[in-house]
């Protein structure tokens, strides 16, 4: 019999050692569950009150509508109908499952391989590129938890994606996610985004386009198919290519799909300038309304027809003239006669610069400030055959030349304002006085800041067009004050009227009928045969042409008897362009939007139910000097204002140098 081996002590010590081990994984383990059991019920003690939470806050809407109805905008938050998956396209919920979550329906809110494969990923790009969030995750976070980006938090979500998965189906929780989720451009839910994107509701969404929507998970702005169609076609390439490998197309429909050209986006606006009109309009809300706080429809002035026509004719202008005349900027605005805003261009691009130069921006008007200074002096006893000595000032301090050095000697006031002398209209103001000048521009509504100068004879004070065109207007109104104004009507999402335009007025007459009727013969001068003869069109107007020192701001600004509107070229950075007059580029634009608006009647909102004067005694004279009822506009080519015959020599455009 072979004699037992004795156990050797190294053994011995081997088996102690790897027990002391066990022992010790065994111990830490019961104390890592006892202090995750812990943390866990812990973080599980505010589930009750966060469940209860439900949080989804969102802007109030603001749907923005032109004159006639067709909505222009979108502003704020959108919800649409509440839509479950059964009534959807198989397609829907395919993309978004493709993109988002694969093993959705194999889970139980939490995808341990999901996790894994995303660590991996992540691993190998050496940064975060793609998460492990379920669907039931992303629908436990928007559901009930802030966008805090704790431990504790991401504890707490995976802890509700699981409960969630305990009290609703698959189906109910993926309907949940698709009615709640942001996409893009004020979108919350996949109904929202569909009328937003391609006007239709979610229950007739393509293939592709609900592949488009899928693809706006990842990031809505940067994918949106509104404001970057191209990168949005390539993300919707990504998808349908995921919806592939995850066996919801098979090749001969990717295959199709991808090679369809991109689904056309629904812009929400109607043109890249547009903006500066709908930022106008509910920067304007507020004080009518106050903050809304629920969903609203605001009707406004806005003339689609005016408007496409301002916003093409302004970038043509910018960039036939821009290389050169070293011209970077325009702008314009057109209203009715009675203030009802129809067309606003803030700029040529509102994606390069949201600065609304209609409403912000203090520009010289030059001499379009003009028909102010004449208007003055006609209160003050001058009339339109008015003699006037055109000559070189030379005393005091102020002495301003004409354009081109040229004048005229002993000439008609009629006369000197078609030819913009400078000198003239810098002697008017010296015999009426600047503060009276002021004043009257108060009194057409004009409030920017003006020093009361000679120099304001020729526009020198930076003012916004709006409140140029609206002295224009109050000009063409006849001398009866004009506000200015862009919304109609607002209601709530159930139709009711919050705000309404009055129906009826009080307006204030400004200015003597009987001295518009004369600066409107005089501003028609300019047009017919002055330095606005551009501006000419199927319409009678009058108007005036600026230029301010330099050449850094070019004008023109004018008015029939239904439309008041400015056109205005420049750089925002206050540099001279090359020569560029009002009558240049200016003009003709103007002509060309005018054309467009004095093709159909303007609207009217409201009726003017009593007529205040507003003037000093003193000006009723006015009223003795041919001012009658009608608008200055209306009857002869001048109005009431005797029609005036030009001089041969301002008939021989060959022999004049117009000022401007």
């Amino acid at each position: 019999m072979a004699p037992k081996k004795k156990k050797s002590k190294k053994n011995d010590n081997s088996g102690t050692f790897l027990g002391g081990i066990m022992r010790w994984v065994v111990v830490c383990g019961l104390w890592f569950a006892l202090i995750l059991g812990l943390t866990l019920a812990w973080f599980a003690g505010e589930l009750p009150s966060i469940t209860e939470q439900m949080i989804f806050e969102r802007r109030p809407t603001i749907i923005i509508k032109a004159n006639d109805g067709t909505i222009i905008d979108r502003y704020g938050d959108i919800k649409g109908e509440t839509v479950s998956v059964k009534e959807l396209p198989p397609h829907v919920a395919e993309a978004i499952i493709a993109t988002e979550d694969r093993r959705f329906y194999y889970h139980f809110g939490i995808d341990p391989l999901g996790v894994a494969r995303a660590m991996g990923v992540n691993i190998v790009n050496a940064g975060f590129v793609q998460g492990g969030s379920t669907i039931t995750q992303q629908l436990a976070k928007n559901l009930f938890l802030s966008r805090e980006r704790t431990l504790k938090r991401k504890i707490q979500e995976a802890m509700l994606a699981i409960w969630l998965e305990t009290k609703l189906t698959k189906d109910e929780i993926l309907s949940a996610y698709l009615n709640r989720v942001y996409l893009g451009s004020g979108a919350y839910g996949i109904d929202a985004a569909a009328k937003v994107y391609f006007n239709k509701s979610a229950k007739e969404l393509t293939i592709r386009e609900s592949a488009t929507i899928a693809g706006l998970l990842k990031a809505p702005s940067r994918y949106s198919p509104s404001s970057n169609p191209s990168l949005s076609a390539q993300r919707t390439r990504v998808v349908l290519n995921a919806m592939y490998e995850a066996g919801f197309l098979d090749k001969a429909e990717f295959t199709k799909l991808d090679k369809m050209p991109p689904s056309p986006p629904r812009k929400p606006s109607s043109g890249d300038t547009i903006r500066y009109f709908t930022d106008y309009i509910v920067s304007q809300v507020e004080g009518v309304i106050g903050i809304p706080e629920e969903d609203i429809v605001v009707e406004t002035t806005l003339d689609r027809d005016v408007q496409a026509r301002a916003e093409a004719a302004i970038t043509k202008a910018v960039l036939t003239y821009g290389d050169t005349y070293d011209l970077t900027q325009g702008a314009a605005l057109f209203m009715s006669l009675d203030g009802a805003i129809v067309a606003m261009v803030g700029g040529r691009d509102y994606e390069v610069s949201e600065y609304n130069r209609v409403t912000h921006a203090l520009r010289s008007p030059g001499s379009s400030f003009k028909p102010i200074v004449y208007l003055s002096a006609l209160e003050h006893g001058w009339n339109p055959g008015s003699l006037i000595v055109d000559e070189p000032i030379t005393e005091g301090r102020y002495r301003p030349q004409n354009y081109g050095g040229q004048y005229y000697g002993e000439v008609t006031l009629t006369e000197a304002l078609t030819r913009s002398l400078n000198t003239v209209s810098v002697n008017l103001m010296r015999d009426v006085g600047p503060e009276e000048t002021v004043g009257l521009a108060r009194r057409l509504g004009i409030t920017a800041d003006l020093e009361a100068s000679l120099a304001l004879a020729l526009g020198s004070n930076g003012i916004p067009m709006m409140e140029m065109v609206t002295a224009y207007a109050t000009i063409g109104r006849g001398g009866v004050a004009v506000e200015p104004f862009a919304i109609a009507k607002i209601t709530n999402e159930v139709g009711t009227t919050i705000y309404e335009q009055p129906k009826e007025r009080t307006a204030r007459q400004v200015v003597a009928r009987g001295y518009i009727s004369q600066i409107t013969g005089m501003m028609q001068s300019v047009v017919q045969y002055g330095t606005g003869q551009a501006a000419q069109g199927p319409y009678m107007a009058a108007g005036k042409t600026g230029t301010s020192q330099d050449f850094r701001d070019a004008w023109f600004i004018g008015f029939t008897n239904q439309y008041a509107g400015a056109v205005w070229v420049g750089n925002d950075d206050n540099s001279p362009m090359k020569r560029v007059t009002g009558g240049m580029v200016p003009a003709p634009v103007w002509r060309e939007i005018m054309t467009t608006a004095s093709a159909k009647p303007a609207k009217s909102y409201y009726n003017v139910r009593n007529v205040e004067n507003d003037f000093s005694f003193q000006d009723l004279l006015g009223r003795l000097m041919g001012g009658g009822d009608g608008p200055a506009l209306e009857g002869s080519p001048n109005g009431n204002a005797p029609e005036y015959k030009p001089s041969n020599d301002m008939q021989k455009k060959g022999n004049i140098q117009f000022n401007d």
